[in-house]
C-alpha cells in the first residue's frame, strides 16, 4: 500500500478536525499530519484510518481515536529533545 495525495489530503482533514476539537500544539498536529495511519491497517479497511474513531483489532482491542491519542500526547507537552520507542 502507498501513501498518496489522497491519503494526505485526509489527514490534513483530520488534523483540522482535531485543531476544531481544542488541540493546539503544533508539534502533535504536524505528526498527525505526517503519520500514515492507513499503513497500520488491513488496506481492506483503509477508509477506516483518518475517521475519529477508535478502530477495533480484536481481543476486545483498538488502535485509539485519533483525539484521544492527540489529547494524550498534547498533555505531555513534549520537548523536542525527547525522544520515545529509542
Amino acid at each position: 500500500m502507498k501513501d498518496t495525495a489522497k491519503h494526505q489530503g485526509l489527514r490534513n482533514q483530520l488534523v483540522s478536525l482535531l485543531k476544531g476539537k481544542g488541540i493546539v500544539d503544533k508539534r502533535v498536529l504536524e505528526a498527525i499530519g505526517k503519520i500514515p495511519r492507513h499503513l497500520f491497517l488491513n488496506s481492506s479497511f483503509e477508509d477506516y484510518a483518518y475517521q475519529d474513531k477508535a478502530f477495533p483489532i480484536g481481543e476486545e482491542q483498538t488502535i485509539s481515536q485519533p483525539y484521544t491519542v492527540a489529547f494524550q500526547s498534547q498533555l505531555l507537552e513534549v520537548k523536542k529533545t525527547i525522544k520515545f520507542l529509542k
